[in-house]
């Protein structure tokens, strides 16, 4: 932009004399703009006109002549940004910003919040690191996998412990199971407007079936065919009435097959950068619209801890918003996540059931959760895997020796790194020396120093269906098979496989309510803790409501109008 150029020359000249009047001929003028002469009385001239400066030439060549300045740079920065943000074009304003991160987070407080843009309701969330590409079969970030669900759409979509329609109006189900046919809306489009057709969603879902992922979540799929030009056909090896669910996971939903950025949700993308995420409302959505007409993430990272990678903070407390004006904004929703960060003791550990049950004990009976270092209600102590499914309650034993040395693997978010190191100490004073190995990463995937774990804790996201959600846990994680032992999982395996032939779902919630029983007893895995999730709006923004993500649905939120109608 020659607007930028033409700022940014000024903004050299100010710096000579920091705005305070300055005696200079044209020749240094133009050595400090980095142009000709004869192109410098031009700018002089245009910052004239424009109020920027005045400007006293003396006659002769050489002459200096005396330059006032009547606008700051930062000023008018700031004037020129609002300018492109009221003419809808965020990517221009950004150009506009510095790269240092102080002044980067000082020039974008006033464009903070909810506000109306060119006659459009825009709202801007400040974020503390850049988001990763929104491809939902490899997503792993709270805020990635929520920002998907509303760019995407599925055949079905979870809302509580069910999956209800989406993409198909509805399904039905042929009476052995093995045969579930998805009717889809009629007059489905892509974000640029192109119509869907169910040959696309086929091709989506056989791409899916052929990802390691997809392998595993819909192991029971035999094929995807168009029964007719409205209507999918899912075909099974075995009865599976977690289906509409599956489909409805992440890693199910539907892009378009020839671009990974389209897709059929509510929000299109229409901008992601490494400083801005852009969403604007997909005028032929199938369900209800937006109210807003765009929702912008503006992404301003600040100094993170390198050891432990740039994705350190985790953000359960949501200020759409200036961050330092948290106290001004009203905490407009909060709930404890059923999502919890875990700690689990592996087969290789070679430990008997009593030395494990030890360690459990030690760490719910210690306060050692209750004590670690960070923010007061950030997080709450865990005594239930999911509401009714209680842990066990051991209590330490004295009289069990641990062995001499242990090694703790785990990753992010980063509690789990002071939760490591306070647990370093607890096992140090019954004589175990506790090696700590960090993973830079959300996830176990590709984590070639996993099988080597003794303890492992990591972090289990639940959105809405937590039942299914642990369901896939056990099928999709690395970690289970390191935990439990290969052939212990595979017979695992065959026992989800039968749970999820029974049509019945309080059934198969029941069936898994006794695996992770078992599980727990067996001293194989433990909850730590729940985040306290929050978030905080200024007074104007409206339909602010978390759900199980910790996020809220950006399209029931609005702005009431700049000017009250009488």
């Amino acid at each position: 932009m020659r607007e930028i150029n033409r700022l940014n020359q000024y903004q050299r000249l100010w710096q000579r004399s920091e705005g305070q009047p300055l005696s200079s001929s044209v020749s240094e003028i133009a050595n400090c703009c980095f142009c000709s002469e004869r192109h410098v009385r031009t700018l002089l001239n245009q910052w004239q006109e424009a109020g920027w400066l005045g400007w006293e030439a003396r006659s002769g060549r050489g002459k200096r002549g005396t330059v006032t300045f009547l606008r700051s740079p930062e000023a008018l920065r700031s004037e020129m940004m609002l300018q492109q943000l009221d003419r809808g074009q965020p990517q221009h304003a950004l150009q506009l910003v510095p790269l240092a991160t102080e002044q980067l987070s000082q020039l974008l407080q006033p464009f903070l919040g909810g506000q109306w843009q060119n006659n459009q309701p825009t709202l801007r969330i400040p974020y503390y690191r850049k988001l990763d590409p929104l491809r939902p079969l490899v997503l792993a970030g709270r805020a990635e996998q929520h920002l998907a669900q509303q760019v995407f759409s599925g055949l079905s979509r979870l809302a509580g412990d069910d999956a209800i329609p989406d993409l198909a109006h509805h399904w039905q189900i042929s009476d052995d199971g093995l045969s579930w046919f998805f009717f889809l809306r009629p007059q489905l489009r892509w974000h640029h407007g192109e119509a869907v057709t169910a040959q696309q969603l086929q091709q989506t879902l056989q791409n899916i079936l052929a990802s390691p992922t997809g392998e595993r979540m819909l192991a029971s799929v035999k094929r995807v065919s168009q029964a007719h030009a409205l209507c999918l056909r899912i075909d099974l090896h075995q009865a599976d009435y977690w289906l509409a669910h599956r489909l409805a996971s992440v890693c199910c939903l539907l892009p378009h097959p020839d671009n990974p950025d389209i897709g059929t949700g509510p929000w299109r993308l229409v901008a992601n950068s490494t400083m801005l995420v852009r969403l604007e409302s997909h005028g032929w959505y199938h369900g209800v619209h937006p109210l807003m007409q765009a929702v912008e993430y503006w992404i301003a990272p600040q100094l993170f801890d390198r050891e432990l990678g740039t994705s350190c903070r985790h953000p359960v407390q949501i200020a759409i918003g200036a961050q330092q004006d948290l106290a001004q904004l009203q905490p407009v929703s909060q709930r404890i996540s059923l999502g919890f960060c875990y700690l689990a003791i592996g087969q290789r550990a070679g430990l008997n059931a009593a030395q494990a049950q030890h360690i459990m004990a030690l760490v719910h009976q210690s306060g050692l959760v209750e004590q670690l270092p960070l923010e007061e209600g950030l997080i709450s102590p865990s005594n239930e895997m999911l509401p009714g499914w209680h842990i066990p309650q051991w209590k330490p034993d004295r009289q069990t020796a641990l062995p001499a040395t242990l090694s703790l693997h785990y990753h992010l978010p980063v509690e789990l790194h002071a939760m490591a190191i306070r647990l370093q100490q607890l096992l140090a004073a019954q004589g175990c020396r506790l090696t700590l190995h960090f993973h830079a990463a959300k996830n176990w995937q590709d984590y070639p120093s996993l099988a080597e774990a003794d303890l492992v804790m990591g972090d289990r996201l639940i959105g809405e269906a937590p039942v299914f959600t642990l369901e896939s846990w056990l099928r999709l994680d690395p970690l289970w098979p390191v935990i439990i032992g290969k052939a212990e999982w595979q017979k695992l395996l065959k026992s989800l496989n039968e749970l999820q032939q029974h049509a019945d779902g309080a059934g198969r919630h029941d069936a898994m309510h006794n695996v992770f029983k078992k599980l727990m007893h067996q001293a194989a895995i433990t909850p730590l803790f729940n985040y306290r999730y929050q978030v905080s709006a200024p007074p104007d923004v409206e339909g602010i409501r978390l759900n199980a993500w910790g996020w809220f649905d950006f399209s029931r939120a609005w702005l009431p109008p700049p000017v009250a109608i009488d």
